[in-house]
Order: C-alpha cells, then sequence, then structure tokens
C-alpha cells in the first residue's frame, strides 16, 4: 500500500510554465522533494517542445522566450527546435536543482481531509496544500468531426503526429487548419507532394507589422476576457492573426497557400463541397487543427464551468483559490508562462501564510 506523501505545492507538468514556477518556488525557500514537488509525465526534459518535429528549426520558432535566470544565448537556427529546448530545459532544471520527478502520469486531484488535495499519481499519492498546474495542451490534439471521415481510405494524422515532409512525397495532401502550424505544414509539403489543398473554418487573417507591446497586451486582454467568463480559452491565431513574413509572402504568390472554404464532408477519395459540385482527391488529410487544455485530471474538483472552461482570475481558480493553472488562456506564451509562474508563487505564499496565521 502506497504511502501518501505531503508537501506543501505541487507544481503538474515540466515545461515553460511548471519550470517558472518551480524556480520562483525554490527562489523564495520552497525546497524541492520537502516542500513542493514537480511531476511531469513526459520522459524527459523539454515539455511539449520535445514532440515537436524536426523541420520545426529554432529559427522558425517565434517569440521564444528564456526562463527566469537563465537566458537562453548563441542557439543554432538551423538545429531543431526540439533538440535546443530539450538541452535548454535540462540545463536549466540541474542548474537550479529543481529535482523533477518523470515521468509520472497524474491519474486525478480530488479533495482530501483538512483543507489538502489529493494527486493521485503512476508514482504513489501526494497531499498538498496548493496546487499549480502546467500540463498546457499537447496532450489533447483536437479532431473535428466531419460526415464520411470514417470512410476515407487514405491517411489522417493530426499536427501531433507530423514528422515532416518527406514522408508526404508524391501524395495528394488535405491540410486543415488556419493557425501557424497549418501555414508551416503547407509551405514545408509543397515541395514534396503532388497537390497540396488548403482549408479553413474562417477566411486566415495575416498581420502586418510588428507584433508591439500595444498589441500584445489587446490581444492578452481579449483571451482574459473569456476566461474570466468561464469560456474555453481561444487560439493565439485566432486572436493576433498570422504574421505576414516574406515564407508567407512567397507561399501566398506561389499558390501554396490558396485558401479554401472547409469541405462539407469526407468521402472515400478525399473531400467535397456540396454546394459546388466539387471534389479534391486526396491520399493524406492533415489536420493542424490546434489542442485543448489538458485538464481531465482536474475533473473530480468540478472546476468547468458551463461554458466549458475554467474561470481564471489572474492564475487562480475562481472556483477553488488552491488551484492555480499556468500556461492556461492569457499565459499561454513563453513570456505568459514566466510571469504566470511568479504569480502564482506569490498568491500561493500569501494563501499559506493567511492558513498559519487562522490556525
Amino acid at each position: 500500500m502506497n504511502k501518501v506523501r505531503e508537501v506543501e505545492v505541487v507544481v503538474i507538468g515540466a515545461g515553460q510554465a511548471g519550470l517558472a514556477a518551480a524556480y520562483h518556488l525554490r527562489r523564495t525557500g520552497f525546497e524541492p522533494d520537502r516542500d513542493a514537488v514537480v511531476l511531469d509525465h513526459s520522459p524527459g526534459p523539454g515539455g511539449a517542445w520535445q514532440f515537436r518535429w524536426p523541420s520545426l528549426t529554432f529559427g522558425k520558432v517565434h517569440g521564444m522566450h528564456a526562463l527566469p535566470g537563465m537566458e537562453l544565448a548563441g542557439a543554432d537556427p538551423a538545429r531543431p527546435s526540439a533538440e535546443v529546448v530539450r538541452e535548454y530545459f535540462d540545463r536549466y532544471e540541474r542548474t537550479f536543482d529543481l529535482r523533477v520527478r518523470r515521468p509520472v502520469d497524474v491519474r486525478a486531484v480530488r479533495e482530501g481531509t483538512g483543507g489538502r488535495l489529493l494527486v493521485e499519481t503512476s508514482d504513489g499519492t501526494w497531499s498538498t496544500r496548493a496546487l499549480i498546474n502546467a500540463t498546457g495542451t499537447w496532450d489533447r490534439p483536437f479532431w473535428p468531426r466531419y460526415p464520411g471521415q470514417e470512410t476515407f481510405r487514405g491517411r489522417q494524422l493530426h499536427t501531433a503526429q507530423y514528422t515532416g515532409p518527406e514522408e508526404f512525397a508524391g501524395q495528394r495532401v488535405v491540410v486543415v487548419g488556419g493557425g501557424a502550424s497549418g501555414t508551416q505544414h503547407l509551405l514545408e509539403l509543397a515541395p514534396y507532394a503532388a497537390a497540396t489543398t488548403w482549408v479553413t473554418r474562417r477566411p486566415p487573417v495575416f498581420r502586418e507589422g510588428p507584433f508591439d507591446q500595444d498589441a500584445g497586451r489587446a490581444a492578452v486582454a481579449m483571451v482574459e476576457d473569456r476566461v474570466r467568463q468561464g469560456l474555453p480559452p481561444r487560439s493565439v491565431v485566432s486572436v493576433t492573426g498570422l504574421p505576414l513574413n516574406d515564407a508567407i509572402r512567397q507561399g501566398l504568390a506561389d499558390g501554396v497557400l490558396d485558401r479554401q472554404p472547409m469541405f462539407d464532408r469526407i468521402t472515400p477519395e478525399g473531400v467535397e463541397w456540396l454546394g459546388e459540385g466539387r471534389r479534391v482527391a486526396a491520399d493524406v488529410i492533415l489536420w493542424a487543427t490546434g489542442f485543448r487544455a489538458a485538464l481531465d485530471h482536474l475533473a473530480p474538483l468540478r472546476l468547468r464551468e458551463p461554458g466549458g472552461g475554467i474561470r481564471v482570475e489572474g492564475t487562480r481558480a475562481v472556483a477553488d483559490a488552491r488551484i492555480h493553472l499556468v500556461g492556461y488562456g492569457p499565459s499561454a506564451s513563453t513570456i505568459g508562462a514566466n510571469r504566470a509562474g511568479r504569480a502564482a508563487v506569490r498568491d500561493i505564499r500569501r494563501l499559506l501564510a493567511q492558513e498559519a496565521i487562522a490556525a
């Protein structure tokens, strides 16, 4: 029978948000393994970055901010981002002695006794006074459902399963999705595939010029408003638009980024627009349709609102002050995750101090 281990704070996830929170916990006096524990289900350091496809080089990554306390300098832009970030996160964990426990799968978080939470995992159960959830989205790829999907004779895969363009050589590929991943896939696939077709639910919005601080604050405010209402966060691109860089401009000029409206159904041989009576034959449908927050382990706490999301003020779950969500909603960016980690630790220190006074 596994003994229940007690700590003050459990951090779930060791991506950017989780490591930022772990850093601030350590910096403010929470000793790893004694006062706080970081649980990560991945096989090694790197967060979701370690699973990115090799052709996504570091030079193609936009807005990768350093973790607090250690700069990411001198990275070769031609190296795969998975390698660069994996090595950086590994060095970060060792430098600050964060002692991340992995691989550990968190199965459920439940109400415990004495105002504590029970975190049930593949490595036993932890009892904690506060929880920082930093599980991101990579583990919950979103697959839309369309009529006839099960009849398709070709291959269907999601961005989460994409490994590079070479495997699509000589094939006809339909790419679904108007975000950054969809456009990156198309630009990579075009030289290899026999044909590509790009479909999106809404016309893509391309953003001219730099994404300055005012634009950033406006985008964050829009996402914050949604999570404050208890609605699921929207994707970053849906708020900011796609940056119109040289590669995108070339793709538009070459006709690679020739957006088509969403098809009505999938046939055994491809996709079909019923109103137009038009069909496109396909060997592959690549769903670049994004991800959803990986929060199923929090279900026993009944935090979700009728709108489908968790209401959050700052990083704190409105329904339970012991729980903080970092890397969720407005903090779902590398710089946002850094700030959220610091804010969550500050609030948790205040909560624990109040409890100590009350006791």
